[in-house]
């Protein structure tokens, strides 16, 4: 019984829905709200009518919860899929979605292709119901390094759409070839379509081809038909059969604007005449003397050519790509590139009966020269409707109305210009009852006097009759004696004319250049309506510019009148067709009343080729109220010739950006910031705020002026700030002007704490003529990144840390086989390990010693020469051993001079891992740093180093608190991505102004003490995690281990302790739920019979903050006092302590004293030391006593004998005699 009601329950459910789908592919009105209907119009609460249409609220898809209702048709060896950037995605990838700019947004993306062949993704919408001919779909998409593809001749990307009744469709959007890392804004139009269809978008990959495809934030405008109401329609509109209104003017023009055609009836224009080409080219015929013709085509014929770039992808009538329509593309090396059209001749108009003409263009592709409608008589040729150049992948309503005293023709001309692809065609032409055939014959053609042109190709005629090179024209200085060659360049007060400003508009509005004398000229570019039927912002280029130079800028004066509710709209953009790319560099919202006010808009320096745009857009537009116009452009200082002060590369940008400037290729800029400064603190850096929302793009550069080579070696020094607990990158680049290439000399990546840090550079090798590089890199969300005091020096000081990314640090290798430095993408070492420690990526680069040697054979890593410490010293590093019996790790103390002391080593196999080791360095003479790699007769076996940090004092004990006034110690941030998405962040409460934190520390007690915390913050990363990583230790029978933790809010953050190991991951302890506004204590004891790390893994809540402080680890001791583990023999100790431990015991018993003193005053004071130093790490010597303080006590973990692994239970709170419960705490 239930399996039949299951059963008819299923059937009733298909039936409603195909009878709805079938009611909407018949045009009928369905008003059901149990199903989606898919129109574009809310006719149910909630929208339910129009969920999972392609489109959810406000009629947009941006995947951040589902597909929105699209799925993956694709063949087995690729697909659509929704994905995120934080999941492991190729390195081209997007870096973030476009929603929400960053890791956590959601976009879909094309899997690459597994197959030998060439292999099409495709993305299917649902059936949607009809679409108004005004419909546009808005978009973001990301192609990049999309190399050739077969069949699509490199498109990679490209829309169609398929409708359901006619099984036919066309093709809707082809975005180009160019590969551009980040994303990109388009739009295309789809066109009328009645009843059901379904969109398509298509990726088309070749064999194992890397390129990375996808697509964002689809967004549908305008697609709705009109209202069937019945209310009364305005003046200037007429009722539709199906209700509703729409413009007069939008009568008889070739387009189903009504949606029932009601405005296209018979008899309504049956005198009218019209040419869709579907059956020759009636009445119009081709110009004798154009040697170039139309061909009457359709896209069916042109892709049997296996070029898609070639025509439309569907004519205007038909809105299929089976419709025909009048085309060109290419001219033979014999034939003009030039073809034309002719009406019959007619008969003389007046202003009350003129001949209208409305005809349908598609101007696509680099190949566009033109299209002009001409009027001919015997006395004159003359234009009425001029478009030059690209105009996108539409077709473009063109009309004009046509008063003429005496018979003419109307000649439609198209030329083409050299270029990759593209052409010119025309549709539906159209003319007016006022459009009256004569009887006479076609007008003489009139004499026209050809120009005389005297210079050769590529050159440029200067009214004054030299010649120029064409490169020459609009680059911002005059080369012809009158200046001609500059004049119509887009620096204008449009007296005289448009001054090479071109409208390209596609829509309904356009800009129209005006002029009249009233006791002086004056002159204005205006928004005005326009013809087209999508509702698209107006739109004017200028020609091709530059180059530019870094202080050009652009001075317009503007004004607007109309709704202060729903102003207009104006902007300037930089557009660059060869990457098909626009960036938006000024916006203006709002109402001047009519006043023109003044603006500066930085346009930058920028390679030749760009153009800049003006759109103007104007929401529900009323002539008479809504007023956009500009009456001045100027370019200021845009010679690329340089400054004064290009060579000030040594700057504390106090005073500006001394002699560097923003990159403009680059996604964001750097900004002069106040109130964070390295040297005097509340002075100016330069800074990217990576945690802002608006930010969008992969970098933002900074560029040096070009530099001649200098006569001697130079080094770059600077002070940087990464802080913030998903902090990008920063690197240091040397590029070649010559040839644009790019060396990468320094970088650093995540949270290295909210202080400032120095670096340093050797430029090496140095180009003839090259520039330096500063580039912040958004690979994270939620940080700051800063640079100050920026010095060009002739050497490089000794270093202080070394992460080998940019170049060796000096260290020169001997031996048996010679240390190596490279990264496991390509190096040439292998194996190798398959990331660095620094970056935690295969293109971190790292000194590897290939070990695969016979036994005793050793090579030998050797540091530059360093100064005699004041004081001991620490060395910080990080080792990876691999393969079969990989050999010993030797560390040596060589004294210059003198002899040499081993002061650490290592000669046991441990695993796929990176591990931390140090040495404390204490000798009267200048010394180096001696690595020494002992093969073991291994296979395949390796030893690497990386992360070489030298710090200004001891390094910690066994069993020292890390309480992060000097640094992260022997803890660390993972940069793992598998691991964990965020960092720590080394931080104090009176340095922290942006994230909410503890108001003090718990060491010291005041806002200057030091802490770790994980913030809560804008950004959408709420629920990532952070892991902080001890050092490897061994096993252990009973080690104890105590935190700190204060966390103020109930805000959805977890703090939990991992024990990493072979094993795997396991957790010993969790906190979540309430907190407290006070720093609480927490202890648990560790047991492990293999080789383990510890993990503090702290998850991002949505407000407030989680803070550590004062972690202490005592190894072999557990949290009661007991020696669990035996103490390491001498035999098992390093040998550096016999040669040492005089001096050093000297200099800790003065340094443990000093550091007693200064907590003492430090706490008196209300304030603690700020860290300013390189290192990650490094403990000082405060003693922590706790034998006689209050805590909150864990019970100790018991583990069976048998299977430790099983043995971990959840710990809980005891209220035992044995285990008290109790709190210490610290009032805020």
């Amino acid at each position: 019984m239930k399996s039949g009601l299951c059963s008819f329950l299923l059937l009733l459910l298909l039936c409603v829905q195909s009878w709805v789908i079938g009611s909407a592919l018949l045009g009928d009105p369905v008003t059901s709200c149990g199903l989606p209907l898919c129109d574009f119009v809310c006719n149910c609460e909630g929208c339910s009518d129009e969920r999972k249409c392609g489109y959810g609220q406000n009629f947009l898809c941006d995947f951040e919860r589902s597909l929105c209702g699209w799925s993956d048709r694709s063949g087995p060896s690729t697909a659509w899929e929704r994905r995120q950037r934080h999941e492991t995605l190729p390195d081209n990838a997007p870096f973030s979605d476009y929603t929400l700019g960053t890791d956590a947004g959601w976009f879909v993306a094309v899997q690459s292709s597994s197959s030998e062949h060439s292999s099409v993704a495709l993305l299917e919408s649902p059936v949607m119901s009809e679409a108004a001919a005004s419909c546009e779909v808005r978009l973001r998409y990301f192609m990049w390094d999309s190399g050739v593809s077969e069949g699509m001749l490199g498109t990679a990307l490209w829309a169609s759409v398929w409708r359901l009744a006619e099984g036919a469709g066309g093709l809707v959007w082809r975005p180009g070839v160019s590969s551009v890392r980040g994303w990109r804004d388009a739009s295309f139009f789809p066109g009328r379509l009645p009843r059901g269809f379904i969109l398509r978008l298509h990726s088309q990959h070749g064999p194992h081809e890397p390129g990375a495809v996808a697509i964002d934030q689809l967004e549908f405008r305008n697609c709705a038909l009109p209202v069937p109401d019945q209310g009364p329609c305005t003046e200037g509109e007429v009722r539709c059969a199906r209700g509703g209104c729409v413009s007069s003017e939008k009568l008889c023009d070739g387009t189903d604007d009504c949606g029932d055609n009601s405005d296209e009836r018979g008899e309504l224009c049956g005198e009218y005449r019209k040419c869709d080409f579907e059956h020759g080219t009636c009445e119009w015929q081709q110009m004798k003397m154009a040697s170039l013709k139309w061909k009457l085509t359709n896209q069916m014929s042109l892709h049997a050519t296996f070029d898609p770039m070639t025509g439309p992808g569907r004519d205007h009538t038909t809105n299929t790509d089976q419709g025909n329509f009048l085309y060109i593309s290419t001219a033979a090396s014999n034939e003009s590139d030039w073809t034309s059209l002719e009406s019959p001749v007619l008969e003389p108009t007046n202003d009350t009966n003129p001949c209208g003409l409305v005809l349908y263009y598609h101007l696509f592709g680099p190949r566009v020269g033109g299209l002009s409608v001409i009027v001919m008589t015997a006395e004159k040729l003359y234009p009425v409707l001029e478009k030059g150049g690209e105009y996108g992948d539409l077709w473009v309503k063109g009309q004009v109305d046509l008063v003429v005293n005496t018979t003419f023709q109307i000649i439609v001309m198209a030329s083409l210009r050299e270029g990759q692809y593209g052409g010119v065609a025309v549709d539906d032409l159209i003319l007016s009852p006022g459009c009256r055939n004569s009887q006479e014959p076609p007008p003489p053609l009139p004499p026209v006097k050809p120009p005389h042109h005297s210079c050769g190709e590529g050159q440029f005629q200067c009214a004054s009759s030299e010649c120029v090179a064409h490169t020459l024209v609009c680059d911002f200085k005059e080369h012809c004696r009158d200046g001609s060659d500059e004049a119509q360049c887009g620096g204008t007060d449009f007296k005289d004319s448009s001054g090479g400003w071109t409208d390209r508009s596609v829509g309904t509005r356009q800009w129209i250049h005006l002029s009249w004398e009233s006791n002086s000229t004056y002159g204005y570019l205006m928004v005005l309506p326009a013809p087209g039927q999508v509702s698209t912002a107006a739109r004017a280029l200028t020609p091709v510019l530059g180059p530019s130079g870094p202080f050009c800028s652009l001075r317009l004066s503007y004004g607007t009148l109309g709704n202060t509710t729903r102003p207009g709209m104006l902007s300037l953009n930089v557009v660059e067709q060869d990457r098909g790319t626009r960036s938006e560099v000024w916006r203006y919202q709002g109402n001047t009343g009519g006043q023109w006010l003044s603006a500066m808009v930085t346009i930058g320096a920028r390679e030749r080729g760009f153009q800049v745009e003006v759109r103007g857009h104007v929401p529900d537009f009323l002539a008479e109220t809504h007023l956009i116009a500009i009456n001045k452009f100027e370019f200021l200082t845009c010679n690329i010739s340089e400054p004064d002060n290009s060579r000030e590369l040594t700057c504390n940008f106090e005073a500006g950006l001394c002699g560097w400037y923003q990159d403009q290729t680059d996604s964001f800029d750097w900004f002069l910031e106040n109130g964070s400064d390295h040297t005097i603190g509340p002075g100016v850096s330069v800074s990217v705020p990576l945690w802002s929302p608006s930010l969008r793009g992969l970098t933002g550069r900074l560029l040096s002026y070009p530099q001649p080579t200098p006569s001697t070696s130079l080094c770059l020094s600077f002070w940087y700030q990464l802080y913030g607990p998903q902090t990008g990158s920063l690197n240091v680049k040397l590029r070649s002007v010559n040839d644009g290439q790019e060396l990468l000399l320094w970088t650093r990546s995540g949270s290295h704490g909210n202080t400032w840090h120095h670096g340093n550079c050797l430029l090496t090798p140095i180009p003839p003529n090259f520039q330096l590089v500063f580039e912040a890199v958004r690979d994270g969300f939620d940080g700051h990144v800063a640079v100050d005091d920026v010095m060009v020096t002739e050497s490089c000081p000794t270093q202080t840390s070394c992460s080998f990314e940019g170049w060796d640090c000096g260290f020169s290798s001997s031996g048996y086989e010679r240390w190596v430095r490279q990264n496991w993408a390509t190096g040439e070492v292998t194996p190798g390990p398959p990331s660095d420690h620094s970056l935690g990526t295969d293109r971190g680069y790292y000194m590897i010693a290939d070990t695969s040697l016979p036994s005793g054979s050793v090579s030998v890593l050797r540091s530059e020469e360093r100064s005699a410490p004041l004081w001991p010293e620490c060395v910080q590093f990080w080792y990876h051993k691999g393969g079969d019996k990989p050999g010993s790790l030797r560390v040596f103390l060589q004294e210059v001079g003198g002899g040499r002391v081993q002061v650490f080593a290592d000669n046991v196999s441990q695993g796929n891992a990176w591990r931390h080791g140090n040495v404390n360095i204490s000798t009267t003479r200048d010394w180096q740093l001696v690595f020494e790699a002992e093969g073991a007769g291994g296979v395949q076996a390796y030893i690497a180093l990386d992360d070489i940090t030298y710090i200004p004092h001891t390094c910690p004990g066994p069993a020292s608190v890390c309480d992060f006034e000097s640094g992260q110690c022997s803890w660390s941030n993972t940069q793992d991505p598998v691991l964990d998405q965020l960092d720590w962040t080394l931080t104090s409460a009176d340095s922290q102004s942006y994230y909410p934190a503890p108001p003090h520390d718990h060491s010291l007690l005041n806002a200057r003490g030091h802490f770790l915390f994980l913030p809560s913050s804008q950004r959408a990363t709420a629920g990532q995690t952070a892991w902080l990583l001890s050092p490897h230790f061994p096993p252990t029978t009973g080690t104890c281990l105590s935190f700190w933790v204060h966390r103020a809010v109930h805000d959805g953050a977890v703090l939990r302790v991992l024990l990493l190991s072979e094993q795997g991951t396991r957790q010993l302890w969790e906190q979540r739920g309430g907190g407290s506004p006070l720093w609480t204590r927490y202890e648990l004891d560790i047991v492990s019979t293999v080789e383990y790390q510890m993990v503090l893994e702290g998850r991002k809540g949505f407000n407030g903050a989680l803070a550590l402080d004062d972690v202490l680890f005592i190894p072999g001791v557990n949290c009661a006092g007991q020696q669990m583990d035996p103490l390491p023999s001498d035999s098992t100790r390093s040998d550096n302590t016999a040669e040492i431990v005089v001096s050093v015991l000297v200099l800790l018993v003065l340094l443990a004293t000093l550091a007693a003193l200064l907590v003492f005053y430090f706490r008196l004071r209300g304030r603690g030391p700020l860290s300013s130093t390189e290192s990650f790490g490094g403990f000082d010597n405060t003693t922590y006593n706790t034998s006689d303080t209050e805590r909150v006590v864990i019970p100790r973990l018991q583990m069976a004998q048998d299977d430790p692994q099983d043995s971990i239970e959840n710990t809980t709170y005891s209220t035992s005699d044995q285990d008290r419960q109790a709190v210490w705490m610290v009032e805020s």
